[in-house]
């Protein structure tokens, strides 16, 4: 079981959202799509990017693949070893 804690939704179901942070926009659309493969999961994730807090050079932006775990049935050692496979990090909100 996750150790992610749910959002909290006003109109829906609590859902535990996982974040992939990732250095470039490739690594995240490649973790996407292996993402969905990996993890078994029935739709593929968001890509967006997030420029850094003070930062306006797209070079200082971060990728995020946001992961909707509505059942909180993704285990989170495993998303930190899938992430750094793709050179990021795991982040659970």
């Amino acid at each position: 079981m996750s150790s992610a804690r749910p959002l909290a939704d006003e109109e829906h179901e609590p859902v535990t959202r996982h974040l992939l942070v990732l250095p470039d926009r490739d690594a995240a659309e490649d973790a996407a799509q292996a993402v969905v493969h990996r993890f078994g999961l029935a739709e593929e994730p968001r890509v967006v990017r997030e420029a850094l807090a003070g930062e306006d050079d797209a070079e200082d932006a971060q990728w995020l693949v946001v992961i909707e775990d509505p059942a909180a049935l993704l285990e989170t050692a495993a998303l930190d070893a899938f992430a750094a496979e793709y050179e990021g990090w795991h982040e659970a909100e």
